[in-house]
């Protein structure tokens, strides 16, 4: 898979529009108490992207509650951002995958391409995927949309070969399919890990 498409502005501008998409959804639903939702989006510093992507990309989409007393905040599923991780979400899937396989110097490209990213923080997002999220109740429900040809100890690798098996594996397309699978995530109480019995 080519990393250049990850570094391309027009790949983030895509993935804005998706993301405006989900909080023009999420405004006009409103806030669960019934009242009016204000913009209320936050700056966010992540990492990963294109050095020349404008400031405005940057910003996760967020609402608070008009109605006083609630003032609760409503933020919608993103592409872009995968929960509180600092690293631009495709970056992480990317990474995490192709870490799975390759040869440290390819390890040492993928960390180039993105920014120095830590040995310590892909471990980390190893350990997120391979532990974490296949015991989330997200998981265990969405995986059954999925016709998985890899094993469950290839995760992320198993999500980039489920969506990108029947195309262009630099497509925007397949990516946009990809990371609108997973991003009921990105959201406070998306994974809901549950404890096994």
């Amino acid at each position: 898979m080519d990393h250049r498409l990850l570094q391309s502005v027009g790949f983030w501008v895509f993935l804005f529009s998706i993301d405006k998409k989900f909080a023009t959804e999420a405004c006009e639903a409103g806030c669960p108490c019934g009242g009016r939702l204000d913009r209320a989006d936050y700056p966010r510093k992540p990492r990963g992207g294109p050095k020349s992507l404008p400031r405005e990309y940057t910003y996760r989409l967020s609402f608070c509650c008009r109605r006083e007393g609630c003032r609760k905040r409503v933020t919608p599923p993103s592409v872009r951002f995968l929960g509180r991780k600092v690293y631009f979400a495709a970056v992480i899937i990317l990474v995490a995958a192709m870490r799975q396989g390759p040869t440290p110097r390819r390890v040492q490209e993928l960390r180039r391409w993105f920014g120095d990213v830590d040995a310590r923080t892909i471990a980390r997002w190893q350990v997120f995927w391979r532990d974490q999220f296949p015991q989330t109740s997200f998981w265990k429900v969405a995986r059954g949309q999925l016709a998985l040809l890899a094993e469950l100890a290839t995760l992320p690798l198993a999500l980039l070969v489920a969506f990108f098996r029947n195309g262009d594996p630099n497509s925007r397309e397949n990516w946009r399919q990809l990371l609108v699978f997973v991003s009921p995530i990105t959201i406070t109480g998306g994974l809901k890990r549950e404890v096994s019995r």
